[in-house]
């Protein structure tokens, strides 16, 4: 294999490029080869932006709790949050809803139906993220079964899970995760990689034929850097896993041989460190987490790889309105697209 293309690769923050205006909460990203992107949007649904930089809101029902909540934290914990987006078969798109805890699938012109809220009979929790896979199974996580997420930040804390839905039914297919986030298959789809944001490391699971996972461990560092929170996670075609630091607002890469690099840092090394020393001493509050975050885009939430060849790289947030993106050394790897 040539050598890998992250290797000494940096970005330099005055070279961030944007596209999108007036987002709320562009939390998660899907890309089309023409350049299309749909961002999650907390108006209730997703903005559809186009090459040019035009860009259509699609909803059922407005929503302006994200605009008008009371305080910061309310901001981030109440009323409708689309999260994880993924496409259906058909091309629709996938919605888990972080805020009204269902998943829900939602036509390109805003018609929307519930696919699940409850699983053995009890409500589903926390639905973080959706991903699609080629045999056309949904994988769902659930990153706590704690409604208010922010008492779910805790390194004590294990609730998370991962769930299927396939011609069986949905069924949970791995449990005890600390605050269960994005996950990807890699090439193959031979193994699941988990991001356990308040184990802050990145798991991974072997997928066996009928879906159940085995073989549980840690992909790469115990410890993601010296301090944050991994939030999603995408790989390019060398093998690299990329991801974000969710409130330290870093982007990372872990090569094949496990190796952790920083790619894009926009830290603010005060606050990070304040949040890092809080959440190991189990004191961490929605304040020290609301005064973390960086100036491009606070609190990086995703990586996507778009453009015609993949070498577009975009970040989602949670805070930002707007969506960074700069040039990427090597292609991403393709989603998976409807038929």
């Amino acid at each position: 294999m040539s050598e890998n293309p992250i290797i000494g690769f940096e970005v330099d923050p005055a070279d961030i490029q944007y596209i999108g205006q007036d987002l709320q909460r562009p939390e998660c990203i899907l890309a089309e080869p023409d350049g299309t992107l749909w961002s999650a949007d907390a108006r209730g649904g997703v903005v559809r932006i186009s090459r040019d930089g035009s860009q259509q809101i699609i909803t059922q029902t407005f929503d302006k709790t994200f605009k008008v909540a009371s305080d910061e934290a309310s901001r981030f914990t109440e009323g409708t949050l689309p999260n994880g987006l993924a496409f259906a078969e058909n091309g629709d798109i996938l919605i888990s809803n972080f805020g009204t805890d269902v998943l829900e699938v939602m036509t390109r012109d805003g018609q929307t139906r519930l696919l699940y809220d409850t699983i053995d009979g009890q409500p589903i929790g926390k639905v973080n993220f959706v991903l699609r896979d080629s045999q056309n199974r949904i994988w769902l996580t659930i990153s706590t079964r704690i409604k208010n997420w922010m008492q779910a930040v805790s390194h004590r804390i294990a609730d998370g899970y991962i769930a299927l839905a396939d011609e069986r039914g949905l069924r949970i297919v791995a449990d005890g995760f600390k605050f269960t986030n994005e996950i990807r298959l890699d090439a193959g789809e031979e193994y699941l990689y988990i991001v356990e944001t308040c184990g802050q490391c990145i798991s991974r699971m072997r997928v066996e034929p009928d879906g159940s996972l085995t073989n549980r461990e840690v992909y790469g560092p115990s410890k993601l850097g010296k301090y944050g929170f991994p939030d999603g996670i995408a790989f390019d075609a060398y093998g690299n896993l990329w991801g974000t630091l969710v409130m330290v607002d870093q982007v990372f890469a872990i090569t094949p041989e496990g190796d952790f690099h920083v790619i894009l840092d926009d830290a603010n090394e005060e606050t990070a460190l304040a949040l890092e020393q809080a959440f190991v001493e189990d004191r961490a509050t929605p304040e020290d987490m609301l005064a973390a975050g960086g100036t491009i885009a606070p609190w990086f939430a995703s990586v996507t790889f778009g453009g015609p060849d993949l070498k577009t790289a975009y970040i989602g947030s949670l805070r930002g309105t707007r969506i960074p993106y700069f040039p990427s050394p090597v292609a991403g790897l393709p989603m998976v697209h409807w038929q």
